[in-house]
């Protein structure tokens, strides 16, 4: 538990660990309380300049006021001269043994009030003056020189130099009672700090009482130019001073004295990194910056998706820590591992012996690879463990989809399979084409597939049973999008096809390319087509309307990806393009020494990256705003001699691919990359 902390006998370093009270704040309790002689109640704390009522809120039981106020005659020197006689000298003070440290603070102490005095002779005549008692207050003055002081109620150690120059400056009652106040509107106003004097151990200068009054009467100009020649007179030591003095009233912690909504909008203007660094200030800031919403906010601005699952409330150091911020750092986490992190060495999952991996599933926690040995594997992507070998085709596998628990494969024996991942069990097998299923989409409880046969038909994985079959190419079918409501379909007749599944009805056929027709992209609003002509082609998918030829590719496109209305094409001419499909611009292309040296097989990007593989053997990792290369992921030792990576898949924090070789030189395998990080503890 806190301790408590007595506001009648705390210094300023005690007074400093209460909640939103800085130094500042902590000096002017201490000032406040010499003056008035000691606190009655906390509540007297009010009326220090600075202190509010959401202060004592914060700090609720932890203040306490004990009655500790010092006896009449026990009281700081600087104030006992009300009992005796205006002029007469202070009586002398018993001796004090001192310390050797203690002795050399004294020393130091009395050297420095020595230089102040010389100061204070030099600039004297300047001053206005309307008397000449110099001579009387010179006696005056020299008792006290003699004397060692020593004054329990000081905010700071006495031998200290340093900050006793940055104490108030406080004068006699005598000097208080002979000088009449100053009127009201020349007294400047102060909401927070006081006012600091210099703390000297001397009676003060004479005629200052009349010098500063005089100030006040003066113009703001005049007193510009007064100050302006004050400062020119003053020694290095004596500007070190007033900027000891002027700092601290412009260091005010607005944060803490504004309301909770209006503190949370200041902060919201701050980059996450300098929220992090705000939170170390203190324990009031620490609780603002973990605002469950504040890193809400952040977390939208930086693209981080909302998480499926409920946030849970975490304490760190005794302050609960925002789910949002916990989700925020993490995601910081998994990009700084993709992109500088050291590569952990990748999980190795063996089983289609020396075939090839022909399709690739990932979701969650399972991976589905698909090869020409007729079978399917599940594999664990956290263990690395083969789960199930789905077995049944008779011919190779050459296309696959899956959606939680259901897997539905096409193969070359001419059939579909619909399988349970959990059990491994063939729920269905599909029959009705008469060639190669060489394509599918699965949309909720139906696929349409493609087939070398010419034909799409339309499944319903439920029941199994054929719903529609579309008739209108003349060639192999050889990709596929379904959205549920329309089917879109590319051919080797170079034939770009439209239908409706529910009627059978061919709607568009867009026609432009002038060979084969090898990947299709559909969003709802856009159908994107790639050929071998070397061209990609953007329609719109409700008018069946020609908009854009996206050129510069040389060869082939294999593969494509389309988000948000960014285009990501990767070609056989070993070249990877950036596409913006609204207007047709090209964005980035990504090239250069760190290219890819053969053809590109695969690819994949997000927010922040863009992922490919390619026929030399290697996976390559490239920023998608900057198209700048960042790293290679994988690099075979057999890439350039026949290591081939056919297919990648990747998540937030793993990335699947599938190797091998055409030769025999790289054995069939998948590769499982982690970059996750662990949640902020």
């Amino acid at each position: 538990m806190a301790r408590r902390v007595n506001i009648n006998s705390a210094d300023v370093e005690e007074l400093c660990t209460l909640l939103g009270i800085g130094r500042a704040r902590a000096e002017a309790i201490v000032h406040h309380r010499e003056i008035v002689n000691g606190f009655k109640n906390s509540n007297e704390l009010l009326s220090v300049p600075g202190i509010r009522s959401n202060i004592l809120e914060l700090n609720g039981n932890r203040i306490s006021c004990e009655n500790s106020r010092p006896a009449q005659g026990g009281h700081n020197l600087r104030n006992s001269s009300t009992g005796r006689p205006r002029g007469q000298p202070h009586p002398p003070m018993q001796s004090v043994t001192l310390g050797p440290v203690t002795r050399r603070r004294e020393s130091t102490r009395k050297q420095q009030e020595q230089r102040l005095q010389v100061t204070q002779d030099e600039t004297a005549p300047s001053l206005p003056s309307t008397s000449h008692g110099n001579d009387t207050n010179e006696d005056q003055r020299e008792p006290s020189k003699q004397v060692k002081r020593k004054s329990p109620s000081t905010d700071v150690k006495a031998g200290s130099p340093a900050k006793s120059l940055r104490r108030a400056c406080r004068f006699s009652e005598d000097t208080t009672r002979s000088t009449p106040p100053l009127s009201p509107t020349h007294v400047r106003r102060t909401d927070v700090l006081p006012k600091r004097r210099l703390s000297i151990r001397l009676q003060p200068p004479p005629n200052l009482t009349e010098w500063v009054r005089t100030f006040q009467h003066w113009s703001e100009a005049e007193k510009v130019m007064a100050i302006d020649e004050l400062i020119e007179r003053c020694d290095p030591s004596q500007v070190r001073h007033i900027m000891s003095v002027i700092e601290p009233q412009f260091q005010r912690d607005f944060i803490s004295l504004l309301p909770k909504e209006l503190a949370l909008h200041v902060l919201s203007f701050l980059e996450p990194r300098d929220i992090l660094k705000a939170a170390q200030t203190c324990r009031t800031w620490r609780i603002l910056c973990e605002d469950n919403l504040l890193w809400r906010e952040k977390c939208l601005e930086a693209g981080i998706d909302e998480p499926t699952k409920q946030l849970r409330r975490r304490s760190h150091g005794g302050t609960p820590r925002s789910p949002w911020k916990s989700l925020f750092l993490r995601t910081h986490e998994i990009e700084y591992n993709w992109r500088h992190a050291a590569i952990r060495p990748p999980k190795v999952l063996k089983g289609h012996d020396d075939h090839v991996i022909t399709c690739l599933q990932f979701s969650g926690q399972r991976i589905v690879s698909g090869s020409d040995d007729n079978t399917l594997k599940v594999w664990s992507a956290v263990t690395g463990k083969c789960l199930r070998t789905l077995t049944g085709h008779t011919g190779g596998v050459w296309s696959s989809q899956m959606k939680n628990n259901i897997i539905v494969s096409g193969s070359t024996d001419r059939t579909l399979r619909v399988w349970n991942a959990e059990s491994g069990q063939c729920i269905h097998t599909l029959f009705g084409h008469t060639s190669t299923v060489r394509c599918m989409h699965l949309h909720e409880n139906r696929v349409v597939s493609g087939s070398r046969d010419a034909s799409l038909r339309l499944w319903d994985i439920d029941s199994g049973a054929c719903l529609h079959v579309l008739l209108g190419h003349v060639a192999a079918v050889r990709c596929v999008q379904y959205d549920g409501r329309r089917v879109v379909s590319g051919a080797y007749d170079y034939m770009v096809k439209v239908w409706n599944p529910e009627t059978e009805e061919c709607l568009y056929t867009l026609q432009g390319h002038t060979n084969r027709v090898y990947s299709l992209q559909y969003d709802g609003v856009h159908i994107v087509s790639g050929s071998l002509d070397t061209s990609i082609r953007v329609w719109e998918a409700d008018t069946g309307v020609h908009r854009h030829t996206l050129t510069g590719h040389q060869s082939l496109t294999s593969g494509m990806e389309l988000k948000d209305n960014i285009l990501v094409s990767g070609n056989a001419d070993s070249t990877v393009k950036i596409w913006d499909i609204t207007n047709g611009k090209c964005l980035q292309t990504l090239q250069g020494a760190n290219k890819h040296q053969s053809a590109v097989t695969s690819l994949q990007f997000d927010k922040k990256f863009v992922v490919t593989s390619s026929d030399d053997g290697t996976v390559k990792l490239w920023d998608l705003k900057t198209g700048e290369f960042i790293r290679n992921l994988v690099v075979l030792e057999s890439g350039g001699s026949g290591g081939v990576v056919w297919r990648v898949q990747a998540c937030q924090t793993k990335l699947v691919c599938a190797v091998g070789s055409r030769n025999g030189t790289e054995e069939t395998k998948l590769l499982v990359l982690d970059f996750d990080a662990d949640p902020p503890r």
